[in-house]
C-alpha cells in the first residue's frame, strides 16, 4: 500500500483558475465605514468593473461595523461582495485580512478601498512579498501618501447631481 504524504494545506492542491489571457487574481478589501457613506454615493458594481480592467476579483470583502444597516448588508451581498461585520474597529480588522491576502499564494494583486494612511504599512509588506497592490478612494481626505504609495491609484468622483459615478486613473510611474 503506497503511503500518504501528510497534507499541509489545500492551496498547495488545488490551484485556481486562472484566465487564458494570464488575468491576475484579485483579492479588494473595501473600508465600509470609510468609503460607504452618503456623501460619496459610491457602487460598489462600479468598483467591480474597474477592479476588472486589472484582472478577476477572487476575493471581495466589505468590513463594516456593528452599526450597519441590514438594508446595507443586504445591498452588498446582492452587488456579490462578502460583508464582513466587526464589532469594533474595523481598521484592525482590515489589517489581518489584507495580510491572509498578502500570504496567499493564488492572489496576484491587493486592493484596498480606502482613504486611510493607516494602511501605508500593508501596501509597503504587499511590494515587499512581491504583490502588486491598488488603492481606490474618493475625495476628500484621500491620502496623497496611500495614493503615492501604491502601484495603481484609482481616484473615485461622484455626481450627486445627477447619480452616476466617474472615475479618473491615476498610475503611478512603474
Amino acid at each position: 500500500m503506497r503511503s500518504f504524504e501528510r497534507l499541509t494545506s489545500l492551496k498547495d492542491y488545488i490551484p485556481l483558475k486562472r484566465r487564458e489571457s494570464g488575468g491576475k487574481n484579485i483579492g479588494l478589501l473595501v473600508d465600509g465605514p470609510n468609503m460607504l457613506r452618503k456623501e460619496f454615493s459610491l457602487n460598489l458594481d462600479i468598483v467591480r468593473k474597474i477592479i476588472a480592467e486589472y484582472g478577476d476579483m477572487r476575493v471581495g470583502k466589505v468590513l463594516l461595523n456593528q452599526y450597519a444597516s441590514d438594508k446595507l448588508i443586504e445591498a452588498i451581498v446582492n452587488q456579490g461582495f462578502t460583508p464582513v461585520v466587526v464589532a469594533g474597529d474595523t481598521d484592525v480588522y482590515m489589517a489581518v485580512e489584507a495580510m491572509e491576502l498578502i500570504y496567499n499564494p493564488n492572489i496576484d494583486v491587493v486592493a484596498l478601498m480606502t482613504r486611510d494612511a493607516d494602511f501605508l504599512p500593508i501596501i509597503s509588506k504587499a511590494k515587499e512579498n512581491g504583490k502588486e497592490t491598488i488603492v481606490i478612494g474618493a475625495e476628500p481626505g484621500f491620502s496623497a501618501a496611500l495614493q503615492n504609495s501604491a502601484d495603481h491609484s484609482i481616484t473615485l468622483k461622484s455626481e450627486n447631481h445627477r447619480g452616476k459615478q466617474s472615475h479618473n486613473r491615476e498610475e503611478n510611474a512603474y
